[in-house]
């Protein structure tokens, strides 16, 4: 329940529209509660003394209560959709903002499929949960403990049918709601577990057709599919008995109603009126509580997303910063590296260890390594989107971890090894490091990256348009593209994780021959399998296993390193020397 409070705390900017909400629908319920005894009067007053005038009387009456309803129920309404859409918004915007400060390893541990469902079907959930709420949690009891108060006015002894049936429709009700709970938060994580499935193979189509493994990831979602249904199956089934238990109860109470009614008018205890005003209200109860049971089980639900949403939110960022940078510079070094080791989950093995090297300002550092050797882990430490282990990381001659938020990735473009363009155009794309980038600086980057040629082959140059994930560009492409983003930025530490591996080996080297006229400028870190990237490198950094196991030139590893030798050999044969 605290963590319910917590979620329902971004209500408290519309406390007034969820104050005003309910009472108009309560408003609305005492229009909708005095209708069974105008009924019963327009009987017996009316028909029963053949008054036509007062029936008419009546009518009007009926009338104009149907009216103050209707605009009672409109203005709840309106309220009340003002009061969960910015509740629910609020919420949406803090969940997506805490994600955004969340480590790497919190959202490794986490898993973007699950922070979809979050941010989409869990937020809807608590949308239409509040919603309903708002509108029926005070209107529908109001309205079935009205309609037992309206009865005892008309018949005290026929009334006492409404104070049996209450408790046993409420035990009825409740009962099922507390055994439903916990199995709408395993239908979420059910539903967490099919998405991430589904977006694996939607992602992964092409790679599943070329291996011809359409039947086992067909096999695997049918698995999760089939998890899912029978939880909601079973979910369904519970939530199925709700609606029959409570008409078996209320209709056997009719039964007893109107039996009781029958000898009450035969004996002149009771008027004909009376009976058809307490059947009535019975059937008012009938319709409440059908909606209460509709509102149990959305409430259900939204609570079981709202945990869920909340878990997220009490997630505290395990990376910290400091206001200001006010610790002196250690080194007059661009990087250093001092005995630095990382274990993304702290208990498993070691995914680098003892990491040691110095970079000067203006240097060019090669980074080579065969699959899963640390290549891409060390620079994620360098841009501190992981925390080292153990050791020291500093970046101007300060500690990466002295940096304010921003700061540090303020001095280091980044060129990922999966190019991502955003849509949008070539234009915003480019300027996302650096806004207010002048059209001069932009040709600049897209000439360095070799990019130039991309951009002036598209119709409206910069102002071309970019679709979703870039897909209208090739790999090599968008590559040349996320390299001139990071240009643009003009950073003191250039990145390229890997990053012109679809690229050609004339681009490569154009590329590679562009970036040393900017080596005065920012000292540059290439990583890549091939030697032909890092071989002009003034430093080049072998990884194996995690560790550096050679270090130096290309000439210097070539005589001393042995790792070195052998991918340098796997891509040029002895024969060709080198």
């Amino acid at each position: 329940m605290q963590q319910l409070r917590k979620t329902l705390s971004y209500l408290v900017d519309y406390r007034k529209e969820a104050i005003l909400a309910p009472a108009f629908k309560l408003l609305e319920a005492l229009m909708e509660l005095f209708v069974p005894l105008v009924i019963a009067a327009i009987i017996n007053q009316g028909i029963g003394h053949h008054n036509s005038t007062y029936v008419w009387w009546c009518f009007a009456l009926l009338l104009g209560m149907a009216f103050v309803g209707m605009a009672f129920s409109f203005t709840a309404q309106w309220f009340t959709a003002k009061a969960s859409v910015g509740c629910v918004t609020s919420l949406r915007q803090a969940l997506f903002d805490h994600i955004g400060r969340l480590s790497y390893s919190q959202l490794d541990k986490l898993g973007t499929d699950t922070l979809i469902t979050r941010l989409t079907s869990d937020i809807n959930q608590v949308q239409n949960g509040l919603n309903l709420t708002l509108r029926l949690l005070l209107r529908s009891p109001f309205i079935v403990l009205g309609a037992v108060v309206m009865a005892f006015f008309v018949n005290v002894k026929a009334a006492i049918i409404f104070v049996i049936t209450i408790p046993i429709l409420s035990a009825v009700v409740f009962g099922i709601m507390l055994i439903t709970i916990p199995l709408y938060t395993k239908s979420q994580n059910a539903l967490d577990k099919l998405t991430k499935t589904s977006r694996q193979n939607l992602t992964g189509v092409r790679v599943i057709r070329a291996f011809g493994k359409e039947a086992d990831e067909i096999a695997e979602f049918d698995q999760e599919n089939h998890a899912l249904t029978k939880i909601n199956e079973f979910v369904g089934r519970l939530s199925a008995l709700m609606n029959p238990a409570t008409y078996i109860i209320i209709n056997v109470a009719t039964i007893f109603l109107i039996q009781r009614g029958a000898i009450q008018v035969n004996l002149g205890h009771m008027a004909q009126g009376d009976v058809v005003a307490l059947y009535n209200y019975t059937a008012q109860i009938v319709v409440e509580l059908i909606k209460l049971a509709s509102l149990v089980i959305s409430i259900n639900r939204a609570i079981a997303c709202a945990n869920r949403i909340q878990t997220v939110l009490d997630l505290e960022p395990d990376m910290t910063y400091p206001q200001v940078l006010n610790t002196p510079a250690e080194n007059d070094l661009a990087v250093a590296f001092q005995d630095v080791s990382l274990s993304y989950n702290h208990n498993d093995a070691q995914a680098v260890s003892q990491l040691n090297f110095r970079v000067q300002t203006g240097q060019t550092i090669g980074i080579i390594g065969g699959t899963g050797s640390g290549k891409s882990t060390l620079v994620n430490l360098l841009a501190r989107f992981y925390d080292a282990t153990h050791g020291k990381i500093t970046v101007a001659g300060h500690d990466v971890k002295a940096y304010p938020a921003g700061q540090l990735i303020d001095k280091i473009g980044i060129v990922p090894q999966k190019a991502v363009l955003f849509e949008g155009t070539i234009r915003s794309n480019l300027q996302w490091g650096k806004p207010d980038a002048t059209e001069q600086e932009l040709w600049q980057a897209l000439e360095v990256a070799q990019a130039k040629e991309i951009v002036q082959g598209k119709a409206g140059g910069l102002d071309a348009q970019v679709e979703q994930n870039g897909r209208n560009f090739s790999g090599g492409q968008r590559q040349r593209l996320t390299i001139a983003r990071a240009l643009v930025k003009q950073p003191d530490i250039l990145i390229l994780d890997d990053s012109a591996s679809a690229l050609d080996f004339a681009t490569d080297l154009k590329l590679r021959r562009a970036l040393k006229k900017l080596a005065h400028k920012m000292t540059i870190f290439i990583v890549s399998q091939r030697t032909s990237s890092v071989r002009t490198a003034d430093n080049i950094l072998v990884l194996d296993q995690g560790q550096i196991v050679g270090q130096g030139n290309h000439d210097h590893l070539m005589a001393t390193c042995e790792v070195y030798q052998e991918i340098y050999y796997s891509q040029f044969p002895k024969k060709g020397g080198h």
